[in-house]
């Protein structure tokens, strides 16, 4: 296996289990505008992606006309804030130990996310993240001019710890956005886990070097 010098993880789905609640946001925010479209198509065509693009998207691929994404994005906006104030986020079991472990092999941990930087922050205070303690750092929509699948946040993390060699980057997340966005990077490892918004089929066709159940077998990839 690879020598790894920094590990970059999603946020929702693959370090942080927030029960889909964004994307459900996305569909009821959808649906206040009169868009009735299942979890399953907002996953489809919305996972992984800023949430204003992937409500675009949904709009463009389910080929909805007359309903303005900006109005939209507007209701997601104020109906997330309030979904997550009363929501209970946990982390899927073996992450924080995998974190311990990868720091204390020097690997530099980092979060990055579609979503923008409240919302990400939130989810930090919720677990009792801090960059810097049990992260090394957090990279948002907000931080970056394109969002995945652009190879922008991964970029941004190795300028950040000096990292110059892409294929000792490693970037995992759950859905096929992830996977494209490590390639883009030309991560030496692209991870693709089951616990979040995309199917193993689905996963599939961006041929990642791996799917695994979830984060916590990645110790035993890397650390055989």
């Amino acid at each position: 296996m690879k020598k790894i010098e920094l590990a970059v993880f999603d946020m929702a789905g693959t370090t942080v289990n927030e029960d889909n609640v964004v994307y459900k946001t996305v569909r009821a925010a959808l649906a206040k505008s009169g868009v009735e479209v299942s979890l399953d198509t907002v996953l489809e065509f919305g996972a992984g992606k800023e949430k204003f693009k992937a409500i675009a998207d949904i709009l463009e691929e389910t080929k909805t006309t007359g309903v303005n994404p900006n109005a939209v994005f507007e209701d997601f906006k104020g109906m997330l804030e309030e979904a997550y104030a009363n929501l209970d986020v946990t982390t899927y079991d073996g992450v924080e130990e995998l974190f311990k472990l990868l720091k204390s092999k020097d690997v530099k941990v980092v979060l990055n996310t579609g979503y923008d930087h409240k919302t990400a922050q939130s989810l930090l205070n919720k677990l009792g993240w801090v960059p810097g303690e049990q992260i090394d750092a957090l990279i948002t929509a907000d931080d970056v001019v394109k969002g995945r699948p652009s190879s922008e946040m991964i970029d941004k993390a190795m300028a950040m710890f000096g990292i110059t060699a892409s294929e000792k980057v490693l970037k995992a997340g759950d859905s096929v956005i992830d996977i494209e966005e490590g390639k883009n990077a030309n991560c030496g490892l692209t991870v693709g886990v089951l616990t979040g918004a995309q199917t193993r089929e689905q996963l599939e066709t961006a041929e990642p070097s791996m799917i695994l159940d979830s984060l916590s077998d990645l110790a035993g990839q890397l650390f055989p």
